[in-house]
């Protein structure tokens, strides 16, 4: 596991170093966390209410059970990173990231997985967007949009943020949507309306009783997301003209998990491991009456923008 904190300068990596002074940088904090036999790296953007502080106990998880490389970072104003949260930035704090992971560890566009939870689905999607030969993308609890959290609109309006019902259609590789049925932040018709829009639709998973942010706690869950990322790689090494390789591949994955690695298995006696779940601090809200303060919550989009006169 390695942490760096490297300056964003207008959407540019330009060192993996602290720096001061530089009013236009920003510092992005981002955590890579290393599998010895990694088969692809996944670019993680996280939820609103979380940094990287909650999200790390996740990572290792993931990574473990993946076998993937995990880069996960805060954007601007989030955790220990500088900057002010805004949609445009998360789009260059993503766009960094990207390029870091590029630069300094040699990631090819075909061994990349975005993974975007939530409010992330909108950075994820936007880089998606951009790039055509990415290996996977996964949307975790994603949203239409901000404005369709609030409101079921019909139309796309100019002042609306993370656009993603836009964007959908311009993503060219295979797309894994996971929504929980009981969701109570973003209901999941977000989910279901962005995985019918799909050009390569994986088969989504809707997790019944799920709610936004407990969805790792569901064994289907591990199971599922694994399954996506060894059919994904299993078709790119066959697109590549690898597919003994992969046939192989497969057969030491399978002896593996049924061998002597017990860090592999997904049998109902290993523990799910989660961040502290934004569903846990709801039911807390409503116990003490008080809101729960997030930061660029979508719940304060049309507030925050009236008293800022701000355009995201």
């Amino acid at each position: 596991m390695v942490v760096f904190i490297f300056r964003r300068f207008r959407g540019r990596i330009t060192s993996m170093f602290l720096s001061f002074g530089l009013v236009e940088e920003t510092e992005i904090i981002a955590v890579h966390v290393k599998h010895y036999k990694a088969s692809a790296t996944m670019l993680y953007s996280h939820g609103n209410a979380a940094d990287l502080g909650q999200m790390f106990e996740l990572f290792v998880e993931l990574s473990i059970r993946l076998r993937i490389n995990i880069m996960g970072y805060d954007y601007s104003g989030y955790g220990r990173s500088s900057g002010k949260p805004t949609e445009c930035n998360t789009y260059a704090d993503i766009d960094a990231a990207y390029k870091f992971l590029k630069e300094q560890y040699g990631v090819k566009d075909e061994q990349l997985i975005l993974y975007g939870q939530s409010v992330g689905s909108g950075p994820t999607l936007d880089l998606a967007a951009r790039i055509s030969e990415l290996r996977g993308v996964v949307l975790h609890s994603p949203i239409l949009s901000g404005l369709r959290v609030l409101y079921p609109v019909k139309r796309t309006y100019w002042f609306d943020i993370y656009k993603n019902i836009d964007k959908i259609g311009s993503v060219n590789c295979p797309v894994l949507v996971i929504h929980g049925t009981a969701d109570e932040v973003v209901d999941c018709s977000h989910g279901k309306q962005l995985s019918e829009l799909c050009k390569q639709k994986f088969e989504p998973l809707w997790i019944s009783g799920g709610g936004h942010c407990n969805l790792e706690l569901y064994p289907e869950f591990i199971r599922h997301l694994k399954k996506f990322v060894q059919t994904i790689g299993k078709s790119k090494a066959a697109a590549n003209g690898y597919k003994k390789g992969a046939v192989e591949s497969d057969s030491n994955s399978k002896s593996s998990e049924s061998g002597t690695s017990d860090a592999f298995q997904l049998g109902a006696d290993l523990p799910e491991v989660s961040r502290n779940s934004l569903d846990s601090r709801l039911e807390k809200s409503k116990k003490s009456n008080k809101p729960d303060k997030s930061r660029m919550s979508t719940d304060h989009v049309d507030r925050f923008r009236r008293r800022k006169g701000l355009v995201w």
